[in-house]
């Protein structure tokens, strides 16, 4: 009886849930254009519904009075409800259940925004707030918990029917928007990276120092879906190689060469040109096969060659990140001037893509080709060009939720992990009705918001690079 209970797999149904998330052809680049407008649409609308944002400083400053600390604390989470309510929910409906009135929703959340516009215009706000506008580092903390939110919701839903498969991760060429998720965290760091502010002090001991937690976590991730029999898709990074990794050794490579910020962005370039070049004379065909040697590098043959686009993509977002917030030159330039080039370079990016998988090489986040490293930046500085619009009328400051995951991004992502494995290990995912889906999403996404928000609250922050 022992016996059979020790063989007894905690995930019984692991062959099937990997091949739900296997062979899978993607999305077009118009539907992925879509979601990336709805998500920072719904921010931009939040911001400009929200009048009061409480902060825990109001709480610091009454620390020794009780009825001040619990109004303060009330209306913290209030706030962060209604963050909930207004952002995450309906992403998560629009990503699930509203899945095929995405493009409806994206056209609804455009006209409305326009007519905002137009309305703040007709009453003479709109030049006024442009001088009172914040700047786009603002925009950048919204941008990166975008990311972070849509990843950490994506990673669980995708589990279950209710996640459509053309937003899951392809397995040879193609996109979905998930296939966005690890390019995005890296550009994401990439633009207010240290090396984008040009901060060199840091020695090579420290900077391996400051990766050794993202190499735990990598051989933890290893430990733990081997210890519980989690399911794994190879073709994904390979047998033992996974998103911990993938960001330690771009950090390490980034400490060893050390390259101004002026000339990251040329030499990224140089980096992924030579890359696709191997590709084409058929690298990629290795990489997307099925055999594998013995050898570490053949069983992890996706993470390992994939390192070289995503060093040339983070010294590209390095080199983006110093020359619009850090350069002392664009400093001098007025808000307006910064808005446009973003909008300049998301349209740029969207354009290269296009061509690149039209006329070079598909789409690949599996190889990390020159593609999908435009793609990555296309979506992201879309994303950030319509961030850019809550300047026109707010001037208030980010939302709680915003100023929450923006303290613990890898923290909140760490968690969003072990969530995602307690509910795959304690549910059937694939055999959940669509309600029971919902009900588990919504839980598993106010959990994530709410643990954030206390973190952030306390004042509680996990830093790791």
């Amino acid at each position: 009886m022992e016996g059979c209970l020790l063989d007894k797999s905690l995930n019984p149904n692991k062959l099937l849930k990997e091949q739900f998330v296997s062979n899978l052809t993607g999305s077009s680049m118009s539907e992925i254009a879509v979601l990336s407008t709805i998500v920072p649409a719904l921010v931009v609308l939040r911001k400009w519904s929200s009048r009061d944002n409480t902060r825990r400083d109001a709480a610091k400053k009454n620390d020794d009075k009780v009825l001040p600390v619990r109004k303060d604390w009330m209306q913290y989470v209030s706030t962060l409800v209604v963050d909930y309510l207004t952002v995450v929910l309906p992403v998560l409906l629009v990503f699930t259940v509203l899945a095929e009135w995405a493009y409806t929703c994206a056209i609804s959340l455009i006209i409305l925004i326009s007519v905002y516009i137009m309305f703040k215009r007709s009453q003479s706000h709109l030049k006024a707030g442009l001088s009172q506008s914040p700047s786009l580092r603002a925009d950048i903390s919204s941008y990166r918990v975008s990311v972070v939110l849509v990843t950490c919701l994506c990673i669980l839903a995708v589990d279950f029917k209710i996640f459509p498969r053309c937003y899951a991760k392809v397995e040879t060429y193609g996109s979905g928007i998930m296939d966005l998720g690890v390019g995005s965290f890296l550009v994401a760091n990439a633009l207010v990276s240290r090396q984008a502010r040009n901060i060199t002090s840091m020695s090579f001991r420290s900077a391996l120092s400051s990766i050794s937690p993202l190499v735990f976590l990598g051989f933890a991730r290893i430990i733990s879906t081997l210890g519980v029999d989690y399911q794994v898709h190879v073709g994904e990074y390979g047998v033992h190689w996974n998103f911990f990794f993938t960001l330690a050794a771009v950090s390490i490579l980034t400490s060893i060469v050390r390259i101004h910020p002026k000339h990251c962005g040329l030499v990224g370039l140089l980096i992924l040109a030579g890359y696709q070049i191997w590709l084409s004379s058929g690298l990629n065909e290795y990489l997307i096969s099925d055999k594998r040697s013995p050898d570490i590098i053949s069983q992890n043959k996706e993470g390992v060659y994939s390192i070289l686009g995503y060093w040339g993509m983070f010294l590209i977002g390095v080199s983006l990140g110093y020359y619009l917030f850090v350069d002392t030159k664009s400093k001098g330039k007025s808000r307006n001037t910064q808005v446009v080039k973003v909008w300049v370079l998301a349209a740029s990016f969207w354009i290269l893509a296009i061509i690149l998988d039209s006329y070079i090489e598909r789409v690949s986040r599996r190889m990390c080709n020159f593609a999908y490293v435009m793609l990555v930046f296309g979506q992201n500085f879309q994303v950030l060009s319509i961030l850019t619009l809550a300047g026109f009328i707010s001037y208030e400051k980010n939302l709680i939720l915003e100023d929450a995951f923006n303290q613990n991004m890898l923290g909140s992502f760490l968690l969003a992990n072990i969530l995602t494995g307690l509910v795959n290990l304690s549910v059937d995912t694939l055999f959940a009705s669509s309600l029971t889906a919902f009900m588990i999403l919504s839980v598993y996404t106010f959990t994530l918001c709410v643990v954030t928000g206390l973190a952030h609250f306390f004042g509680v922050r996990m830093k790791f690079w």
